[in-house]
């Protein structure tokens, strides 16, 4: 038979297991939770204690395709076995079916129950036991269920297995899943249900993610489902606009449909304090509000996580390198107008303002808050906004509505956005309690969840996203360069590089809160010596006018130098001869960002002669970059901001029958967010992915 887990055995798991991994967690607090206007068309389990929802109770309609979607998000992007996580008591399960007797050649325990696929059947939406299959084991869900909001959605699940989901949401297929999912466990399917392969018969179900939008092929693809990806280096910040289609992508579930025509008609509501509730139509809000536009970057709080693994330890999450941030401009209605207008009496200067919350929700159930002082300010520009540069919300980033919340973490601008509720505590969603938060490094993989406030504003950082050395910067391959001289290499290789040789950075500083960057410091020496960079003043182009009481946007910069000097290894008979396709090493820079021809194989890499080049910035309240990730670590690979480095190398190549010579190469350039780094990062990928899966 089933058994209990005890109360303090399940709440140890429950944070072993959300300490683990990127995964989709809802805490629950089903004493204080609020119910989310979910459209689904499963019917809702009714029991002697409860009411069914009232006429009162629905959702205003809000032309969002959900209803054939959404238990698939639920199930794994953001729910089910996620959220398996999320209960802190096991269930007892008391009035399970009569288990069949284990047939002669199951080899499995025999102590354990056996159930029919048709008992499991009878446990689906209907029922006041649901259960879930995987592989050849049964799963009870009765408990999480009551304690859930959203459990009506999630219910389209039971009866049936989870398999199929995790085939499509590959990301959730992963062992420490697994493992939590086996506390659920109350028996085994039946032999006799059971194929040759020891599974039951496969099941399929519609692909939640076939009505995503198409996206530029030049993003680099982190996930596909959902898609999580980022912009190019040469890309990111080539303006200071980021074009809508290379804004970075971060998605926890599929990209909700909604009609064009009927945009107009997608409904907002807002519930106040006192229980006041009013809706707003799109087309009700622009009419009613006056227009204001704000220049605002958006960063992911795992923005160059993958630095952070690299330079201090394993960590959690999406492995974003420097472009899981963007920078646009927005247009909308100020929350604060919004919230006046719906009767909240609250002001900025209030001490209440400090103790409410503004509980954003999206069409694909995601929420988030900030405190409500932020959504009052008069001058934190927080935004209701309809359109991006210029265009109306691209799907991907929120049409027909998103929040906007300046300086803070991106994730507090819910997409999508149909519920805002004025309450007297966050969000109570995993989003908001159990993922955005950042510890200390002596915290480990169990750090306590409840001590550590959510993240909101942004701290400083920076990024190198260009580097241009040798013939690249003299044959004026620099996008913001003219060209120079050539001068050329010929000589024989050297000991010691030359100390001429020219060298060009570009990047991008930002500090939330509105905080103004004012300097940017470059090391092309591993921080031996510092120069300042030139700032880019983009706000005084009238091309790209800033918007917005505050510094909310990015700050680009441009450096120009020389490399330092640096000893070589002499050449020897032992150095392998390049193939005739490498012997031209770094003349090709046609996109500032070739890929290397002269790499050698791994053994000659390690004996390299590098530089590292390194930036950090500074605002106008003197906060600065902490100098190592391993003083920040964090096992979520949450605010990964330490100096950022980037390490070049020169090469030594041999010409066809004349003497060799040194050449410095664009391609040779290993860091966070580049694109050797990145492919490394996508191959990493795809074998772990092989071993989740059971290849080789």
């Amino acid at each position: 038979m089933a058994t209990r887990i005890p109360r303090i055995a399940a709440d140890k798991l429950l944070k072993h297991a959300t300490r683990r991994a990127p995964i989709n967690l809802t805490t629950c607090q089903p004493c204080r939770l609020r119910t989310r206007p979910l459209h689904t068309s499963a019917p809702r389990r009714t029991s002697p204690d409860t009411n069914p929802r009232s006429a009162s109770d629905k959702p205003a309609s809000s032309n969002v395709r959900t209803a054939r979607v959404a238990p698939v998000g639920w199930l794994v992007g953001g729910g089910l076995v996620a959220s398996f996580l999320a209960l802190s008591q096991n269930h007892d399960t008391e009035h399970l079916p009569e288990a069949s007797v284990s047939p002669s050649g199951d080899n499995r325990d025999p102590s354990i129950p056996r159930f029919r696929l048709s008992d499991v059947r009878k446990h689906g939406p209907d029922s006041s036991e649901p259960w879930v299959t995987f592989e050849d084991k049964v799963y009870n869900i009765t408990d999480w269920i009551e304690a859930h909001p959203g459990g009506d959605v999630i219910l389209r699940a039971a009866g049936a297995s989870l398999e199929p989901y995790w085939n499509i949401f590959s990301i959730h297929n992963a062992p420490h899943v697994k493992e939590i999912l086996g506390q659920y466990m109350i028996g085994f399917i039946d032999a006799a249900d059971l194929g040759p392969d020891g599974r039951p018969a496969a099941e399929s179900i519609e692909d939640p993610f076939e009505d995503d939008p198409v996206r530029d092929p030049r993003l680099i693809t982190h996930t596909l489902k959902p898609r999580n990806a980022e912009p190019p280096n040469e890309e990111l910040d080539r303006t200071f606009y980021t074009p809508n289609d290379l804004f970075y992508i971060r998605h926890h579930m599929w990209v909700p449909v909604v009609e064009e025509a009927k945009a107009d008609e997608f409904a907002l509501t807002v519930e106040l304090p006192d229980g006041e509730v009013k809706q707003y139509t799109i087309g009700e809000l622009k009419a009613k509000f006056p227009m204001h536009k704000v220049t605002a970057v958006l960063q992911c709080s795992g923005n160059r996580r993958n630095d952070m693994t690299r330079h201090a330890g394993k960590t959690n999450g999406l492995q974003w390198g420097v472009g899981a941030i963007s920078n646009a401009e927005w247009e909308g209605v100020r929350l604060s107008d919004v919230l006046a207008d719906a009767g909240l009496n609250t002001t900025p200067d209030q001490p209440e303002a400090n103790s409410l919350h503004a509980q954003f929700t999206g069409a694909e159930a995601y929420g988030a808050s900030i405190p409500l002082s932020k959504a009052l300010s008069p001058t934190g520009d927080v935004l209701l906004a309809f359109n991006m540069n210029g265009e109306p919300l691209p799907r991907d980033h929120g049409f027909p509505l998103r929040a906007v919340v300046p300086g803070n973490v991106a994730a507090r601008s819910v997409k999508w956005l149909n519920k805002i509720v004025i309450s007297d505590e966050e969000s109570p969603s995993q989003w908001q309690r159990r993922d955005y938060k950042s510890f200390g490094p002596n915290e480990g993989p169990n750090p306590d969840w409840e001590k550590a406030p959510s993240i909101q504003e942004m701290p400083i950082t920076s990024a190198i996203t260009g580097v241009w050395v040798g013939d690249c910067v003299r044959k004026g391959k620099v996008p913001w360069m003219g060209a120079t001289e050539n001068h050329g290499t010929t000589n024989p290789c050297p000991e010691t590089t030359p100390d001429n040789e020219p060298i060009a950075l570009q990047g991008y500083a930002y500090s939330g809160g509105g905080r103004k960057i004012t300097r940017v410091d470059v090391s092309l020496d591993g921080g031996a010596t510092w120069d300042q960079a030139e700032l880019v003043d983009d706000c005084s182009n009238p091309a790209t006018p800033c918007h917005g009481n505050k510094t909310w946007g990015w700050t680009r910069w441009r450096y120009e130098g020389t490399l330092p000097v640096l000893s070589l290894l002499p050449t020897t008979t032992a150095t392998p001869a390049l193939p005739p396709a490498l012997q031209k090493v770094g003349q090709d820079c046609e996109d500032g960002f070739g890929r290397s021809r002269g790499l050698l194989g791994k053994k000659d890499e390690k004996n390299k002669k590098c530089t590292t080049l390194i930036v950090k910035a500074t605002d106008e309240s003197y906060n600065t970059q902490p100098e190592s990730h391993k003083g920040i670590y964090n096992v979520r690979g949450n605010l990964a901001t330490a100096w950022h480095r980037v390490k070049i190398c020169p090469e030594c190549t041999k010409g066809n029958g004349k003497p060799g010579g040194l050449t410095w190469s664009t391609g040779e350039t290993y860091g966070c967010g580049f694109r050797r780094e990145a492919e490394e990062v996508r191959v990493g990928m795809e074998r772990a992915a092989s071993l989740v899966n059971g290849k080789k």
